[in-house]
């Protein structure tokens, strides 16, 4: 009987509890264990690892100078520590609005018109038969995205030239005066943005017809059977399949809505323009390299950094809870 009830309680023991300490070890292993398993994709992945953490993360290190009076005699860690005093100058300075105002005016311009081209167009050379035809527009209209932004910038002010340039002797054909158009504030941003799109349509377009090729073939067959027209297929068949994707670039382009590069603006800039065409970027540039503020700008960057995390998180935010479609 004692050996009996000896044998029950030892059966009913509870299983013995192990530390963190354990538990950490053995996931450790596993993990290894996987790294040795699929040690070529970690290899594969590994200049891609170093560039993001070389140049997008050791950097961050220097965030520290927007709060420091930095002098580079002195180094960052000996720099005396002004904390918010950089960040208050810039919101009380004189051209905050209106940098705020052209950095946003230019980028939601270019959303604007330059968003929705490379849907229509993708739309558009999906429904062409001719394979030629459709082959030789997608070359000229990609063919503009490999053209340097300094090259891209001296044809578009040879262009624009009021006296020389193709386009004010085609106003001038038309029988109208020629507009200065790089000298006219008010043409910089519909300048900056047409130019935009003549140069990155047909490369964005690319991705829209990559995304179209997975549409299934029997989908439209069954929807000539039931008499869909042409129309009708693209927007019930066609326009639902990119949804994902456009809902993924849309929220890329808005999280970087104030983070628009600088080289072409600064190639098009000219004191005659400047009231529409100094942004924050060329605004930091300017501070931070030329006038030598390096706090200063290092201030309005981190601003500028934040204001675009914020947006992009919370159009993600608002994307995965209205079309389950998100960047994370």
């Amino acid at each position: 009987m004692n050996n009996t009830a000896n044998t029950l309680e030892k059966t009913h023991q509870p299983a013995p509890t192990h530390s963190k300490k354990y538990y950490r070890k053995k996931r450790w292993r596993e993990t290894r264990k996987k790294i040795l398993l699929n040690w070529q994709l970690y290899i594969l992945i590994l200049p891609a690892f170093l560039y993001f953490f070389i140049f997008h993360y050791l950097p961050m290190y220097g965030i520290q100078i927007a709060f420091k009076d930095f002098l580079p005699a002195s180094g960052i860690w000996e720099s005396e520590w002004v904390g918010f005093e950089h960040f208050i100058r810039f919101f009380d300075s004189y051209y905050f609005w209106d940098l705020i105002k052209n950095t946003l005016g230019i980028s939601i311009y270019e959303l604007i018109v330059g968003f929705p081209l490379p849907i229509i167009l993708a739309l558009s050379l999906n429904e062409a038969k001719d394979n030629f035809y459709k082959k030789s527009v997608q070359t000229v209209t990609y063919a503009p995205h490999f053209i340097s932004v300094v090259v891209m910038a001296g044809m578009v002010i040879a262009f624009l030239a009021p006296t020389t340039g193709i386009i004010n002797h085609a106003i001038q054909l038309l029988g109208f005066d020629p507009i200065p158009f790089m000298e006219d504030p008010k043409w910089f941003k519909t300048v900056y943005v047409m130019s935009g799109v003549w140069q990155n349509t047909g490369w964005g377009t690319i991705i829209y017809l990559a995304a179209l090729s997975a549409v299934d073939p029997q989908q439209h067959e069954a929807a000539i059977v039931d008499g869909a027209t042409r129309w009708q297929r693209i927007w019930y068949i066609n326009i639902p399949t990119i949804i994902p994707t456009m809902v993924i670039l849309l929220i890329m382009n808005v999280g970087n809505i104030m983070a628009m590069g600088f080289e072409k603006i600064l190639l098009l800039q000219n004191p005659l323009n400047m009231e529409s065409s100094n942004v924050i970027a060329t605004f930091v540039y300017q501070a931070g390299l030329l006038d030598g503020q390096y706090s200063f700008a290092a201030a309005v960057g981190l601003f500028n950094a934040v204001i675009n995390a914020i947006l992009l998180v919370s159009v993600n935010y608002i994307a995965r809870k209205t079309s389950e479609t998100s960047l994370w």
